[in-house]
């Protein structure tokens, strides 16, 4: 029988990975402000900061892949132990891509700058989206972090505004490029960002999923669970 050592020691590994989950998405949750704060003012440093920044979010999804890993192969953990290492699994390859995301809108805010394409304000086209955005991702880790099951079904809700918000800039940006063609390159980076934010949002819905499935135990993808836990979610 595992002694209560072993008890203890195998707490700790689960506790000791789950903080390293919710230490990489605060990088990430940074890493997308600041992507969005040079895409707006034009920062070419700050952008790189970004871009550079990425190996960091690489090195942990490296690190807590081999932790999660390692933990099946000594512990075999069962039960909701072992929902939770899988849905860590997935949760930081969730993470993972939005370090992925934000490092091209950094790559398109130091492009826009060093090529001087100011003809539209390519901020203010993308600030709701981004807002809404930022929001979602930040309540997501937040979820995680109390593996709150309603908060979870709010914030899969709110990912059909986002979805909403996409296409009416693409529609907006279509219109803009065909009344003057001059616009076209900065449309096209615009489209390119907000496309980065709205896959973002999917993330954020992503690791939302996961929390409902640690802490419930059901598998909700490919369905509509918010609209029909809608009570749930007010």
């Amino acid at each position: 029988m595992p002694s209560e050592h072993s008890y203890k020691q195998y707490d700790l590994e689960l506790q000791m990975m789950q903080s390293q989950v919710l230490a990489m998405g605060g990088l990430v949750e940074s890493q997308f402000q600041d992507a969005i704060a040079c895409f707006r003012s034009g920062d070419v440093a700050q952008a790189e900061q970004v871009i550079k920044g990425d190996a960091a979010v690489n090195q942990f999804q490296v690190n807590l892949d081999d932790a999660c890993s390692r933990l099946i192969v000594r512990r075999q953990p069962t039960a909701n132990d072992l929902r939770i290492v899988m849905s860590t699994v997935n949760i930081i390859t969730d993470l993972e891509r939005v370090g992925d995301e934000a490092t091209k809108i950094a790559r398109v805010a130091k492009s826009i700058k060093e090529h001087g394409a100011a003809i539209l304000n390519h901020y203010e086209t993308v600030r709701v989206i981004a807002t809404s955005t930022s929001g979602i991702l930040h309540d997501a880790l937040d979820a995680l972090a109390r593996l709150d099951g309603k908060q979870a079904i709010q914030i899969i809700a709110q990912d059909d505004g986002v979805d909403y918000e996409f296409r009416s800039i693409m529609r907006n940006l279509i219109t803009f490029m065909m009344e003057d063609p001059r616009t076209i390159s900065i449309a096209m980076d615009t489209i390119w960002v907000a496309k980065a934010i709205e896959r973002i949002g999917d993330h954020a819905q992503n690791i939302a999923e996961y929390v409902i499935y640690i802490v419930e135990g059901k598998d909700i993808r490919h369905t509509d669970y918010a609209a029909a836990n809608k009570d749930n979610a007010g």
